[in-house]
């Protein structure tokens, strides 16, 4: 019987020394190895401000709008100092203010709240009405300690409206302003706006005069001299008596006589009430700072026609030529007569 011989083989036992893979680990390691001592070398040569640009750029928490790291163009340096994007060979630098945009918060403000306008316009309106309670006030109390006017108290009806500060002047109890059919002021009725004009010359308020007749008709010129003749002129000699009582000419904006249109005792149209003169303080109409100064800013500027004008070589207007010869227009007039 044949012996039986087992052979036993052992594999891998040398094919270690051919493997590549310890290589590639290796390779890594001196790449990782190169490149730390090239940062070291590079941290040793770089100065302070380059230090501290690397530093700004590896660490995001601190990072802003006006600085940023700086190895290179910028050399260290911030955005937000003078000259760090200036070249030297580049052109001027144009610098322009540009206003700030408004941010939420303002604009939800502005969109809740009162503009700077509207604030300025209401406490222009509480101001007006304290000089109109001031004004109606004064009055009062003149027309009670003068013995002359206590009398006509009556008479005199003062009240705050939406178009401004009324007083009426009314025909009542038998005491009448005016003679009947007549523009002529009686001598109570020129008391009584003397009174008037004291307590309101003072006021910037532009002031309204309107002259009221009852529904009885005027018939003492056939039809050519009616009611609405008769309460314009009445409203005409409240006027020139107020001037006359110290109101300058520019304080009057409308003066007109309205017939018996306007009613004060609506259910009697025929009744001496009716008959009365309105003196209203036109609410809104004072004087303001701020258009006047633009008025002023308007009226200092040169003409257009001065921009046209001929000039000399200096620059210097020429003024026109003037024939000494020339006549002389003199402006005429025409009155128209009265029928």
């Amino acid at each position: 019987m044949p012996d039986i011989v087992i052979k036993k083989v052992k594999k891998g036992g040398h094919g270690g020394h051919h493997g590549g893979s310890w290589k590639v680990a290796y390779a890594d390691f001196v790449t990782a190895m190169m490149a730390f001592f090239l940062l070291l070398w590079l941290l040793g040569s770089s100065t302070d401000e380059q230090l501290k640009g690397i530093s700004n750029y590896f660490a995001p928490e601190s990072i802003s709008q006006s600085e940023s790291g700086a190895g290179g163009l910028l050399a260290g340096t911030k955005l937000a100092d003078s000259g760090s994007m200036r070249s030297e060979n580049g052109a001027p630098v144009i610098q322009m203010d540009i206003p700030p945009t408004p941010d939420a918060t303002t604009v939800q403000n502005q969109g809740n709240g009162e503009t700077e306008a509207e604030k300025a316009a209401k406490e222009a309106a509480a101001n007006e009405k304290k000089e109109f309670d001031k004004a109606a006030q004064d009055l009062k109390e003149a027309m009670e300690k003068s013995p002359e006017l206590k009398e006509l108290s009556k008479n005199l009806l003062v009240e705050q409206t939406d178009e401004g500060l009324r007083i009426q002047i009314i025909d009542k109890d038998g005491t009448s302003m005016f003679p009947s059919g007549s523009a002529d002021l009686r001598d109570h009725t020129r008391l009584l706006l003397k009174q008037v004009a004291t307590a309101i010359k003072d006021m910037p308020q532009k002031i309204a005069i309107e002259g009221h007749t009852d529904a009885v008709p005027y018939s003492h010129s056939y039809g050519t001299y009616t009611n609405w003749e008769l309460s314009a002129d009445r409203a005409l000699a409240t006027r020139r008596q107020l001037q006359l009582d110290g109101l300058p000419d520019d304080r009057f904006g409308k003066v007109s006589g309205v017939a018996d249109t306007v009613p004060f005792i609506k259910d009697d149209p025929k009744d001496e009430r009716n008959r009365r003169i309105s003196i209203t303080l036109l609410r809104g109409t004072g004087k303001q700072p701020e258009k006047q100064d633009e008025e002023q800013d308007t009226n200092d500027a040169a003409p257009a026609s001065s921009l046209f004008a001929p000039r000399d070589r200096d620059g210097n207007t020429v003024p026109p030529a003037i024939d000494p010869d020339a006549p002389v227009r003199r402006p005429t007039f025409s009155v128209p007569s009265r029928n």
